[in-house]
């Protein structure tokens, strides 16, 4: 959240270890979200209600521009048991909001009416109505598969009631971590507050607007949303497209999870935060003395479409570019061949690239049956195979004998149906990322929605050592890959642009910057 000239990271922490366990509520606060400084826990156990774990949860701002938190706490030792809690600033007028209090009437809202009670978190920030009644979601199972997001009800932000029916379900497992914010329809890029829209009241601004309703799932480990229409009388959320809830559009298709927006009123934008775990060993984890980043914050808003999402950094991370780029212009690559980005580090670089393919003609056939699995599509053919548009992209992190790269790439197939688009794969491929045998190293991949006729496609990729964040097609695609290179480490990591296609391709414009590291302090 944004506070009196700060922006507030609360994140689930354990103080004792690299390990799971002992969840606290960290605390870091910004300036410009980019660079940190870590403060003293703002939430432990404490009371009956989070006596075994403070886990997730939102802020909501009130309209006096109180902060107030409600998160999961656990209260009993041999079971999960989740109920939810609410916290408040000790201290308004501090903008670091350093202290919180947890009123004596927690938890507000408890696993009443069948509901599973082990299965029962991570409450939204809650929206408030032209009824003056305050609004929240909160993640669960129904019966053996069903994700659930209830909706609770209260005028006082103490005393909640839960609607009848949840305001959507769909057979998917467990809902964690559900997000339901507000999107202009405009194409403008502006963000709108939570509540904005509602207490309007205004008919035609909420026509302007769509939904969108994001939930974490338990079973699958990654995020997925869908766009559509809320009905604030009847309390439910319809997707605009019926199969949205069973052909995921995803914020990102790579390690991502957990995620969870805000509001930005200091420039009128949404950004979203989200979580990448290890893909080490726990006891590599152990042995750094850390575990999980958050993925550099994006900014979100609709795509003109309608259909789905746009995501983009957040501008702030520019001002980290050191030194001047190093730009290449207008250079072809032929098939098999590969050209290497000289003149600066890249172990942490911003890379932006245009791409323009000469003709599709040469493009493959997509296999019907794997039309909706662009997962198993690029692990059956990833960027050493050779194709006919495409694998082009990025090897990054990549060693000076190649022993050890990570491909970012694209790769086209004909339409399935004459008249049809071509079909676009994006894919990040770390199987030959490191020469170290104990990592999980899964190929990401997901279909991007553009029209690639004119043959032109863009990409960018920050590469944070450890870390590679892509966005493909000005964001309509997104993979972050989390990779642990032996060899490819400081100053003897390489950059290179390659084409295993049968066509040509053409580097319109590669323009690629040195990243400085942020600051990251212990405050007080």
């Amino acid at each position: 959240m944004y506070y009196k000239g700060w922006y507030h990271l609360f994140y689930q922490y354990n103080p004792k270890g690299a390990v799971w366990g002992n969840i606290v509520w960290a605390h870091s606060v910004s300036r410009d979200l980019i660079n940190w400084v870590a403060l003293k826990p703002a939430i432990q156990p404490s009371i009956k209600g989070d006596k075994y774990g403070c886990w997730s949860g939102s802020a909501t701002m009130m309209p006096d521009g109180t902060p107030v938190i409600m998160y999961t706490g656990v209260n009993r030792p041999d079971v999960f048991y989740q109920v939810q809690n609410v916290a408040l600033p000790r201290n308004r007028s501090d903008p670091l909001l350093r202290e919180w209090v947890k009123p004596g009437h927690n938890p507000v809202i408890v696993p009443e009416g069948g509901i599973n009670a082990t299965q029962f978190r991570d409450p939204t920030t809650a929206w408030r109505g032209a009824d003056g009644h305050w609004r929240l979601l909160v993640g669960s199972l129904a019966g053996k598969s069903r994700g659930v997001a209830y909706v609770y009800r209260s005028r006082d932000f103490r005393r909640w009631t839960r609607v009848a029916q949840p305001l959507h379900s769909a057979a998917t497992g467990m809902w964690e971590c559900p997000d339901f914010y507000p999107v202009t329809a405009d194409g403008r890029g502006e963000g709108v507050d939570t509540s904005a829209v509602v207490v309007d009241g205004v008919a035609g601004a909420a026509a302007r607007m769509k939904y969108v309703l994001k939930n974490s799932l338990d079973l699958r480990r990654y995020d997925y949303y869908t766009v559509g229409t809320y009905d604030r009388k009847a309390e439910r959320y319809v997707p605009d497209d019926p199969a949205g809830d069973d052909h995921h559009l995803r914020y990102d298709y790579g390690n991502f999870y957990a995620s969870k927006t805000f509001y930005d009123p200091a420039k009128r934008r949404r950004i979203l935060w989200g979580w990448a775990n290890e893909s080490d060993t726990a006891a590599d984890d152990v042995a750094k003395g850390w575990a999980g980043i958050q993925a550099i914050p994006r900014k979100v808003w609709l795509d003109p479409s309608g259909k789905q999402l746009l995501q983009w950094p957040i501008e702030e991370v520019e001002r980290l570019r050191a030194k001047k780029p190093v730009t290449l212009k207008s250079r072809v690559v032929k098939a098999g061949e590969h050209v290497e980005v000289t003149g600066l580090q890249t172990a942490q670089a911003d890379v932006e690239v245009s791409f323009e393919v000469g003709s599709l003609e040469a493009a493959e056939r997509l296999d019907p049956a794997m039309a909706y699995d662009a997962q198993r599509l690029c692990s059956a053919r990833g960027a050493d195979a050779r194709g006919g548009v495409g694998p082009f992209g990025l090897w990054v992190l990549a060693s000076a004998g190649l022993e050890e790269k990570t491909a970012v790439f694209f790769r086209v197939f004909r339409p399935a149906a004459r008249g049809g688009k071509h079909v676009v794969l994006m894919c990040t491929d770390p199987t030959k990322s490191s020469r170290n045998p104990n990592l999980y190293q899964p190929s990401f991949a997901g279909f991007v929605d553009t029209d690639i006729t004119n043959g032109k496609i863009s990409l960018r990729s920050l590469i944070d050592r450890s870390v590679v964040e892509s966005f493909g097609a000005g964001g309509k695609a997104c993979i972050l890959s989390r990779v642990y290179p032996s060899l490819a480490i400081g100053k003897n990591a390489h950059l290179y642009v390659f084409n295993n296609g049968k066509a040509e391709i053409k580097v319109s414009q590669l323009t690629a910057w040195e990243m400085k590291k942020p600051v990251m302090m212990n405050g007080a």
